[in-house]
């Protein structure tokens, strides 16, 4: 094995398992979270009813939002924004790939700042907070789990555009 140093402001949690103790995780942070997650692959898999029952047993409250497709839209991104904004969301869970969690950082920036998410993106406004993030990834290096971008693709037009900032870069993320 070759010598490195490796540093992340993300906790990355490793292991076969983890995924088991989202709720713990989680409950560090918040008592209400977003479950965000993609087109069903987590219910298929069972991932989805171990972290329900993980949220649960830590007794975390959590709204869910599905449906992430691939060069995460706009569209669901403000869903997500009204969603967590309605039910006191002050966490997102995202558990998928890099579109899941790319579409998790926008919502947690949407939900704190007082214009319209796009504009971030279009450079016409700057945010300067998000919700805290954390992450259970389901496909391998997928990057978005422990960096500091997002990137959203608005429908009309077919406008994709990424930004980066170090707030949306994830608290934690379980790696299975």
């Amino acid at each position: 094995m070759n010598n490195f140093t490796f540093q992340s402001p993300t906790n990355i949690i490793f292991g076969r398992g983890n995924e088991n103790t989202v709720g713990s995780e989680v409950r560090k942070y918040s008592k209400k979270v977003l479950l965000h997650y993609g087109g069903g692959s987590i219910k298929k898999s069972g991932l989805y009813d171990k972290v329900v029952k993980s949220l649960k047993e830590a007794g975390v409250e959590f709204a869910e939002l599905g449906g992430v497709k691939p060069n995460p839209r706009l569209s669901l991104v403000y869903e997500g924004i009204d969603l967590c904004r309605k039910n006191g969301v002050d966490f997102i869970l995202a558990v998928g790939g890099g579109s899941v969690i790319d579409s998790a950082k926008g919502i947690a920036m949407g939900v704190l700042y007082d214009g319209d998410v796009w504009d971030l993106y279009m450079r016409k406004g700057v945010a300067n907070k998000a919700l805290p993030i954390g992450t259970i990834l389901t496909i391998p290096a997928a990057g978005s789990e422990s960096s500091p971008s997002s990137v959203i693709t608005k429908e009309e037009g077919q406008l994709k555009i990424g930004i980066g900032y170090e707030f949306i870069r994830p608290q934690f993320s379980i790696l299975n």
